[in-house]
């Protein structure tokens, strides 16, 4: 997974897979892109900043529970 912030544009991405995609705008200026198995690609939003309140909300990221568990044996 990729997250990455683009202040030129004011704009945050979240890649959770690479390739070839089609966008679907969820709302103006969210964006879902799905792969082509019709799985959940990225999301893009525009005019970050402005929805999340400040910068410093973009500068944070905590990360829980990420990845698969290990098996129960």
């Amino acid at each position: 997974m990729r997250i990455a912030y683009d202040a030129n544009v004011d704009a945050l991405s979240i890649v959770f897979r690479e390739g070839t995609v089609t966008t679907k705008e969820l709302g103006e200026g969210i964006a879902l892109e799905y792969a082509v198995d019709g799985r959940l690609a990225g999301v893009e939003i525009l005019d970050a900043v402005k929805r999340f309140g400040d910068a410093g909300t973009l500068r944070q990221i905590i990360l829980e529970g990420v990845g698969p568990e290990a098996p129960v044996r």
